[in-house]
């Protein structure tokens, strides 16, 4: 039996990168894929190119053009996997843009479009599946379901040019822990992939593209091929994976990486409130001499990650 055999998924973003990637091994998975992207080229929606390609080879999709900035829209996306299909088991949050721009020249525009997006958009399509995932689990049928997430090194450690981004990504990781407390007693599992994929939207970032020049070609495998996170994310939304939720990993290559949540690193205390004049010395203390963050780019820290 297939890992995913007769499962029903939704994957976003799904017209090409990491979300083409992901139907296409969902349906080789035995998934009946709803391959959802908003995205036209040259007059043909990329998420009809897909589904052609899945159904070619004998899998069962369906295309939906929705927008999943739009709250209804996402509603409508769930109603299609239930319509069509039968139910929803599974949903993948990957649909993404980039309006990189350094603070002090990003619009509000530019903003809002990347906040939309991916963390509305996750939001919005997590919402409807959990509400219906729950009423389904109060009428009787406890299958529940799985989501998998998609948040970014940007948003884990920061990038430089990317305050929309990076806000949006750690946004991301912090839901998917909330919403893994909230459905567990529905029998929902929630995690989240933080990729690095020589991808159309990633090449799109200079910093980005020049990272993965960094990265080694090895004999007979591509690290950076997109579909090398799949399997990671269809084991998290099987029955196998069932148990692990809340979780945030890395996957770059064949390297997966667990990442931990926020850490107190250091601590000063007295019994009372704080005055001004004792807090430089206190902070001096606290900080070890950091008075600032310290600033390591995407380059720096991908080094640091392939020497490990």
């Amino acid at each position: 039996m297939k890992l995913l055999e007769n499962k029903i998924a939704i994957i976003t973003g799904a017209g090409r990168g990491l979300g083409r990637a992901h139907a296409l091994y969902f349906a080789e998975q035995g998934a009946k894929v709803i391959v959802n992207d908003v995205k036209e080229v040259e007059g043909e929606h990329l998420a009809d190119k897909v589904v052609k390609e899945i159904v070619s080879k004998g899998g069962e999709a369906q295309s939906n053009y929705e927008d999943v900035s739009s709250f209804n829209g996402t509603r409508r996306i769930i109603e299609q996997a239930i319509e069509t299909f039968g139910g929803l088991d599974i949903l993948v949050n990957n649909a993404g843009i980039l309006r990189d721009k350094m603070i002090f020249n990003m619009t509000e525009k530019e903003f809002d479009e990347v906040i939309n997006v991916h963390l509305k958009g996750t939001f919005n399509c997590t919402r409807h599946a959990c509400a219906y995932w729950r009423e389904r689990f109060k009428k009787g049928d406890q299958r529940g379901g799985s989501i998998v997430n998609t948040t970014s090194e940007a948003g884990m450690q920061g990038n430089v040019g990317q305050s929309n981004y990076a806000s949006a990504k750690s946004g991301i990781a912090t839901m998917t822990i909330v919403v893994a407390r909230e459905m567990k007693k529905y029998n929902v599992n929630c995690n989240c992939i933080s990729p690095l994929a020589r991808t159309e939207l990633a090449l799109s970032s200079p910093p980005v593209a020049e990272v993965m020049k960094l990265i080694p070609a090895k004999p007979n495998f591509d690290p950076l091929d997109p579909s090398n996170a799949s399997p990671l994310v269809a084991f998290l939304a099987s029955d196998k994976g069932r148990h692990i939720t809340g979780k945030v990993f890395r996957i770059i290559g064949g390297k997966i990486d667990l990442y931990k949540t926020w850490e107190i690193e250091s601590a000063i205390e007295k019994d009372g409130r704080w005055e001004p004049d004792e807090l430089e010395h206190a902070l001096a203390k606290l900080l070890g001499g950091k008075t600032h963050q310290e600033q390591v780019s995407l380059k720096q820290g991908l080094e640091k990650i392939l020497k490990t």
